[in-house]
């Protein structure tokens, strides 16, 4: 099978394709045929290693000191269940399914095989209906982040929402799932993506390239930092002391990404609903991974930047 290899750490050009063997299930597992697979941030700091100082010791530790401990990254597939281990109940072949491979890795690649059950080697779940393979590996990431760091807050009705990075993965479903929730939404976005978080229901934007202050007065009951901490600003910190009385703020790097096949149930459920749809921005065959790598590492992506296996 075709499979794009990660020999060591280092800028997009390290990713090679490659000709390796196909995996067979094990009795516990699942064979999924991939159809499309994503780039995400933290493909991109396994693949750089950029991941900041204090963090360095355990990631070499559970990653690989020197290179991937699996050379096949990739942490989001989508696909159909080939063939099925004589022990799995949950799934049968012909299966749609998306879900996200966490330690396991491996998404790059025309195959893979899982667990049927949530761990730290990835969670799956049913595709939803109406999304294409490549929309699913964006609902599967943003989806996950977004209702996991989202969950801490209870939002409820008419209650303020910023999400500050609202274009992006993560982002773009916050604001769709805080709608939902029947929260009042301020997303904060590049002037050049107003358009596009306006299309999917924040009541409010905010230019971060413009504005570094905010109107006097103004509180939230919840903020979700949707591009980490790695990236400061003095606006995000006048949105930090915007918090309202007993009000959360909220990074998705607060805490490990939850694997969690439940949640992928309702991110199902709420687009067939379409309470919800994914934004992809770019999609690249697999062949093209470097191009894909070095467009997300600039850091303007909109939605999700996913990749066509089959």
């Amino acid at each position: 099978m075709r499979a794009i290899i990660c020999p060591k750490y280092g800028p997009p050009e390290v990713l090679q394709l490659k000709e390796v063997e196909k995996p067979t299930p094990k009795d516990d597992e699942v064979l999924i045929k991939i159809f499309a697979t994503a780039v995400t941030a933290s493909d991109i700091f396994i693949r750089s290693f950029q991941i900041p100082i204090r963090f360095r010791i355990p990631a070499r530790i559970m990653l690989g000191l020197t290179k991937p401990k699996k050379s096949i990254i990739g942490l989001v597939l989508a696909g159909e269940i080939e063939s099925v281990g004589k022990n799995v109940t949950r799934f049968k072949s012909g299966d749609q399914v998306y879900g996200l491979t966490g330690y396991g890795f491996g998404a790059y690649a025309e195959y893979k095989c899982m667990k049927v059950t949530d761990s730290i080697h990835g969670c799956l779940g049913l595709k939803p209906t109406n999304l294409t393979y490549e929309e699913a590996t964006v609902a599967a990431y943003g989806g996950l982040l977004a209702f996991q760091f989202m969950e801490k807050a209870n939002i409820q009705p008419g209650q303020n929402v910023l999400i500050y990075g609202a274009s992006g993965t993560t982002g773009t479903i916050a604001i769709q799932y805080a709608k939902y929730l029947g929260a009042k939404v301020t997303g904060v976005c590049s002037g050049s993506n107003m358009v596009l978080v306006k299309s999917l229901g924040a009541d409010t934007l905010i230019d971060y390239t413009k504005e570094d202050t905010l109107q006097p007065g103004i509180q939230y009951d919840f903020i979700l930092d949707a591009v980490g901490k790695m990236k400061t600003s003095k606006l995000k910190e006048a949105c930090k002391k915007a918090l309202a009385p007993g009000g959360k703020y909220v990074s998705i790097d607060d805490a490990n990404l939850l694997l969690d096949s439940k949640r992928l149930a309702l991110i199902k459920e709420l687009i067939e609903a379409r309470h919800i749809r994914p934004v992809i921005d770019r999609c690249y065959p697999l062949e093209e991974i470097v191009a894909a790598h070095s467009y997300v590492e600039k850091g303007h992506k909109r939605g999700g930047v996913v990749i066509t296996v089959v």
